[in-house]
């Protein structure tokens, strides 16, 4: 998300030496823990073209995997035990996670074998969140049915 837009200002510095360029459908891993991700957060940069982020963040492209399947398996909890399996001892420093790149993708993943299935779960659950979110959007309206006894 563009920094403006988030914070109303610009927070990061001019000087991107050092920084990870991110593509669009490449991930990032910010292991900073906050309300709602308790092992931080794995989001795939979908809204613009590139991005650049902090070394503190672990990026990466998935190869064998369908992108789709992972960021609707990031987006919920079944990797978490993973994490938590893998961080380092005295897990929190300053509000980072203490889990190396390694460590990271050392992390078991239950995910099918096959890719066309991948896909499939991946299209579903996107379809599914966006009914969902359409559904929320909708004014509610209350329907009452009256049945008229005929006898």
């Amino acid at each position: 998300m563009d920094q403006n837009t988030f914070f109303g200002k610009t927070i990061a510095s001019k000087d991107t030496t050092g920084y990870f360029l991110l593509k669009k459908g490449e991930f990032a891993y910010n292991k900073s823990y906050s309300k709602g991700y308790p092992f931080g957060a794995v989001k795939r940069l979908d809204k613009y073209d590139e991005g650049v982020l902090s070394t503190l963040y672990i990026v990466f492209a998935p190869r064998h995997i369908s992108s789709t399947f992972l960021a609707v398996y990031y987006d919920s909890k079944s990797w978490y035990k993973e994490i938590y399996r893998n961080a380092a001892e005295g897990a929190r420093n300053h509000g980072l996670l203490n889990i190396s790149s390694s460590d990271f993708f050392d992390s078991k993943l239950t995910i099918p074998s096959d890719k066309n299935e991948q896909r499939f779960i991946g299209r579903f659950i996107k379809t599914i969140d966006k009914l969902i979110a359409a559904n929320q959007r909708q004014p509610k309206h209350v329907v009452f049915i009256w049945i008229l006894d005929s006898s």
